[in-house]
């Protein structure tokens, strides 16, 4: 069974950095592509940062230059890194996983394209 845990979420000022990760078990990570996504309060979840082939990344319009998204081979984790945080970043954020197709990942930003998600980690960013 596969499960995802995201952790590392908190609060921060604005122009702060935070760092969350995502571990995944029941599966070697290589066999999935994964993604962060985040809902903020009364909003719909989005897509904010998923990993495509080669070490290549796909972000969403409004973290572009700001987050960066990695994973690390031995160590089953995901980990989002965000700096210059603004208060309109403030949400749960969640990692979400589906089984690649050998070994393509699209780099998807789509809730429907994931099958496989964590609870989530919160974080808040006052100004």
């Amino acid at each position: 069974r596969v499960t995802l845990v995201e952790s590392g979420g908190g609060s921060v000022q604005s122009g702060g950095t935070l760092e969350i990760s995502c571990r995944i078990s029941g599966a070697p990570l290589g066999r999935f592509c994964m993604g962060w996504f985040r809902q903020a309060p009364e909003k719909e979840r989005e897509g904010v940062a998923a990993l495509m082939g080669g070490g290549t990344a796909r972000y969403s319009d409004s973290v572009e230059g700001l987050f960066t998204i990695y994973s690390t081979g031995p160590v089953a984790a995901l980990y989002l890194r965000m700096n210059d945080l603004k208060p309109e970043d403030t949400a749960m954020y969640f990692c979400a996983a589906v089984e690649t197709t050998r070994g393509y990942c699209s780099g998807s930003l789509k809730e429907y394209d994931y099958d496989y998600w964590g609870q989530g980690t919160q974080v808040t960013v006052s100004s």
